[in-house]
C-alpha cells in the first residue's frame, strides 16, 4: 500500500503523520487490497478539513471530514473510510458465496 500525506496551508508534523497512519491501518484491517491511499490536510481559515482518494481494484473511494480541529477531522475521516471499505467489500465480496450457498441448490428428495 502506498500511502502519500500532503498538507496544504499546514505542516505534516510527524505526530500527526504517526496518527492518520494509525488511524488508516483499521482499512487495511478490513479489506487488504488496497492499492494506493492519497490523503490531504487542508486549513482554511478555522475549518480543518481531511481528505483520502484509496484506490483499490476497480475503483476509486473518496471520502472527506471537516471539523474544528485536524484530529477530529481525521478521526471523522476514518470513520467514513471505514463505513465506506466495508460497503465496498461486502458488495463486491457477496457473488461468489451466493452461488455455492446450500439455499441456492436444489434438493431432491425420494
Amino acid at each position: 500500500m502506498n500511502l502519500t500525506i500532503t498538507g496544504h496551508h499546514l505542516e505534516v508534523t510527524p505526530a500527526l503523520r504517526g496518527y492518520v497512519e494509525e488511524k488508516l491501518k483499521r482499512v487495511t484491517r478490513h479489506f487488504d487490497h488496497v492499492i494506493d491511499v492519497t490523503v490531504i490536510l487542508t486549513v482554511e481559515k478555522l475549518k480543518h478539513k481531511a481528505e483520502v482518494n484509496v484506490h483499490v481494484a476497480g475503483k476509486d473511494i473518496f471520502v472527506e471530514a471537516i471539523e474544528d480541529d485536524m484530529y477530529a477531522a481525521v478521526d471523522a475521516l476514518a470513520d467514513k473510510l471505514d463505513r465506506q471499505v466495508v460497503k465496498h467489500k461486502e458488495k463486491n465480496g457477496g457473488n461468489h458465496r451466493e452461488a455455492g450457498a446450500l439455499k441456492r441448490q436444489s434438493v431432491e428428495l425420494e
